[in-house]
């Protein structure tokens, strides 16, 4: 694992006090990290891409029943979280922020690992690898933070799909800003829009330092999508384009959890896998005589598909962690 240090501790700021509301001033296009809490919620791209780390608190996740905090102001129907994204890696996980019944805030070191972000924890002053989501140096090292079921989409079928859903609130722009600029002006997204469309990859990629990476196959580029899910001891990755050339449906088995992948557009969806035959179809998802929402997993009929705790993230970082050999469709 290649360590750099490259800024000083927080000179990322995470957002420790995060508010939210119903308006948000980016674009229909632009992503946004989904937790389905109580009520939904949004934490955009552009907003993360300035901050990195969202230290949260929610209620009505899947994971509620089975973390209790350790808080003295949290209650037992109220889940931390950290919304995570790594801006050269694209990779964004949701991780609960509980180890060992203590509650943790996150926040930037200032170093990469293998150009991931690594986070810090207040508490301990324990080091995580933002997209393994484990200690890699301090008193918590070794250990490994939950991952919380989350999802990708755009703000624009946000909306459509989570009409209750409320989004995270810019900390800088607007009246208040000592720079006097928008919001919009205060998370300009040219710089990381530059970086999405170049070939080349990592901090050098980024910033223009540290050393240029190669990458040695041609059967998967490096920045291609891909959505990596760890059970037990097996990961398996599915890169976009594969879960695409499988009619947008995969099912597929990981250390003998049945999992059901899907795709629409640029997003990617895992569920548990129900058991029955599916295929996709007009933006739909079909089986079991019913269909289903591609993004939500939502039945016709009122039933709902379990999502599964996932990673999406860029294939050099997937690969970084988990091998060549971990991706689902290339050999």
């Amino acid at each position: 694992m290649d360590i750099q240090d490259v800024l000083p501790r927080d000179a990322i700021p995470s957002i420790d006090d995060p508010s939210f509301g119903s308006s948000y001033f980016g674009d229909d296009n632009d992503d946004v990290i989904v937790v389905e809490s109580g009520p939904p919620r949004a934490y955009p791209v552009r907003i993360l891409s300035y901050h990195e780390i969202v230290n949260d608190v929610v209620s009505g996740s899947p994971k509620m029943e089975t973390f209790t905090s350790a808080s003295t102001d949290a209650t037992e129907d109220q889940l931390p979280i950290a919304v995570t994204w790594c801006p050269i890696c694209a990779s964004g996980v949701v991780y609960v922020r509980v180890v060992d019944e203590q509650v943790l805030t996150f926040g930037t070191s200032g170093k990469l690992a293998d150009d991931a972000l690594v986070m810090y924890d207040r508490e301990t002053e324990s080091e995580w690898k933002q997209p393994l989501g484990e200690a890699i140096s301090g008193p918590l090292e070794g250990q490994k933070l939950d991952v919380v079921a989350a999802s990708m989409m755009s703000w624009e079928r946000f909306r459509a799909e989570y009409p209750t859903g409320i989004v995270l609130q810019p900390v800088h722009g607007g009246e208040n800003d000592s720079r006097h600029q928008s919001p919009r002006a205060a998370y300009d997204m040219t710089r990381y829009e530059q970086y999405d469309s170049a070939e080349a990859f990592g901090l050098r990629a980024m910033r223009g330092e540290g050393p240029e990476r190669g990458w040695d196959r041609d059967d998967i580029d490096p920045k291609t999508p891909v959505l990596g899910i760890v059970h037990d001891s097996d990961a398996v990755g599915y890169p976009l384009p594969e879960v695409r050339a499988s009619g947008g449906v995969v099912s597929d088995s990981i250390g003998g959890l049945s999992v059901l992948v899907v795709s629409t557009g640029d997003e990617i969806h895992a569920f548990e896998h129900p058991g029955d035959r599916f295929e996709v179809r007009d933006e739909r998802l079909y089986g079991d005589g019913v269909s289903w929402g591609l993004t939500t997993g939502k039945s016709s009929d009122g039933r709902q598909l379990t999502r599964l705790p996932a990673r999406r993230l860029y294939a050099f970082a997937w690969q970084d962690d988990h091998g060549r050999d971990s991706f689902y469709g290339l050999d």
